[in-house]
């Protein structure tokens, strides 16, 4: 076992062992220490990207979740993190990799305290299942049992608990009980870090619209864990970033929603927990995503200026796929304002970031960040300065070399590729790639590709004639009622 830098967190400190609620201790996973091998939890954490994206799925792994996978918190991964440790050791068995079987930890009596699910955030009712990774939203035979005694619950401790006992019950945290919990420890952070995966995770499947309203109540239960005491400061700044974190998740929902107001009180509220925590990583994603927002309220000016102080923030983080993002952004402030020059400046500057490659102090957050991506930022930036062949070119090869698994990034990218071929003069191909992202809307949601749609539909109104384009726009009119 790696030695750790805090001996209460050094599993082979008996009297310090994690324990269930039902006092059975927790064991390490040698197995999966030795099959890391000399490599740094972050180094690990980073080939584990790699190969999900080889076989198509998207997970956001990082040296804690190693940690807790190590630690034997984590005694049996869910259904994507299998296909990967699977892809990346063929011929193993969850058994070899020194996990339990799927069947001992997902009933309720056998599931220990970190296994259980830590948020209960799901797609529409209408999508109950998704297809492509082969899992439902996680919920056992007994969910209704559980929910409603869940709220029993959660009705006790309003009434009688303290702030982080009714924090720990509405993160599914709590205890079946109502006595006052004065500290919150790592089970509390936990739940928020999760939170803010699940929410990224239904995001690129399904779309903002129907989660933002949903995902309010997690960011307030993480924000009041926060007034609560933590037993450890490395506990306590875990729940800060976990915090700003999930208000910057929940802002892109509300942005991506077209509730900018709301959007941009979240992405403030990031930036203050950050300042606050002086954690410069999560800043740089705070102004990341406030450069983003002013862009699309018409602000360019405030959009590269935002870019431009995420860059510094973001200086001495060593991601140099971080510092891409920032100046892809900041290049969309400067098409925003006509500037080509500065424009293609920065593009030249997120390019050569780029190709640096992926690094261990890459964000977790920063899984969609392909190439796919970047073709897309660089299409959004060649339409601001009105060069639509160019921008359908790069929107083009966005929507082809992105993962079909994630269907809101590829709705988004046929739909920026309908829009700059409608400007480019070429109606029949419009009609044709917005077609597809209709084909697409059975599974997401987001008012912004809608938005877009909306605005192709008006451009290639004149052009009804042709077949394709009076075809597109009768289907798009029947979804839109």
């Amino acid at each position: 076992m790696a030695p750790s830098p805090d001996p209460h967190d050094d599993p082979r400190v008996t009297a310090r062992t994690p324990q269930t609620p039902r006092g059975l201790t927790r064991e390490p996973n040698v197995a999966f220490r030795q099959l890391r091998g000399a490599r740094s939890p972050g180094e690990f954490a980073a080939a584990v990207r790699r190969a999900a994206r080889e076989i198509g799925e998207q997970v956001a792994c990082d040296a804690r979740y190693i940690g807790r996978v190590e630690n034997g918190e984590i005694r049996c991964p869910n259904y994507a993190y299998e296909r990967v440790f699977r892809h990346m050791f063929p011929g193993l068995t969850l058994a070899d990799l020194g996990f339990s079987a799927r069947e001992t930890v997902r009933g309720r009596g056998a599931r220990p305290f970190s296994a259980a699910p830590l948020l209960h955030i799901t797609p529409r009712p209408d999508h109950p299942h998704d297809g492509s990774s082969g899992r439902t939203d996680g919920r056992t035979s007994d969910h209704h049992h559980q929910n409603h005694e869940e709220s029993d619950v959660l009705r006790r401790a309003f009434m009688t608990g303290s702030t982080a006992t009714v924090a720990a019950v509405s993160l599914g945290l709590g205890p079946a009980s109502a006595h006052p919990v004065q500290r919150v420890g790592e089970a509390e952070a936990s739940a928020v870090e999760e939170a803010v995966r699940r929410i990224r995770l239904l995001d690129d499947r399904h779309g903002a619209d129907g989660l933002y309203q949903r995902a309010a109540q997690p960011l307030r239960t993480a924000y009041a864990l926060l007034d609560a005491s933590a037993a450890r400061r490395s506990t306590q700044e875990r729940l800060h970033t976990g915090a700003g974190e999930l208000a910057i998740s929940v802002g892109w929902l509300a942005h991506d929603s077209g509730r900018f107001g709301e959007a941009r009180s979240h992405y403030a509220e990031a930036l203050a927990t950050a300042r606050l925590a002086g954690d410069a990583g999560l800043e740089a994603h705070a102004f990341c995503n406030m450069s983003f927002l002013a862009r699309d309220m018409g602000r360019p000016r405030e959009a590269m200026r935002a870019a431009q102080a995420g860059e510094r923030a973001a200086h001495t983080l060593g991601s140099p796929r971080l510092l891409s993002l920032l100046a892809l952004r900041e290049a969309g402030g400067w098409a925003g304002l006509g500037d080509r020059s500065a424009c293609e400046e920065s593009l030249t500057r997120a390019h050569s970031h780029f190709a640096r490659g992926a690094s261990p102090a890459d964000p977790e957050w920063m899984t969609f960040f392909v190439e796919a991506e970047l073709e897309m930022l660089q299409a959004q930036c060649w339409s601001a300065l009105g060069d639509w062949p160019r921008a359908a070119r790069h929107a083009h090869r966005a929507a082809t070399v992105q993962d079909p698994h994630f269907a809101r990034n590829l709705a988004l990218y046929r739909a920026e590729l309908a829009d700059d071929l409608a400007r480019a003069g070429a109606p029949a191909e419009s009609a044709a790639a917005g077609q597809q992202v209709l084909d697409l809307l059975n599974q997401v949601q987001s008012t912004r590709i809608q938005a877009m749609l909306a605005d192709t539909s008006r451009i290639l109104a004149p052009h009804r004639a042709s077949p394709e384009v009076a075809a597109f726009l009768e289907r798009r009119a029947a979804v839109a009622v």
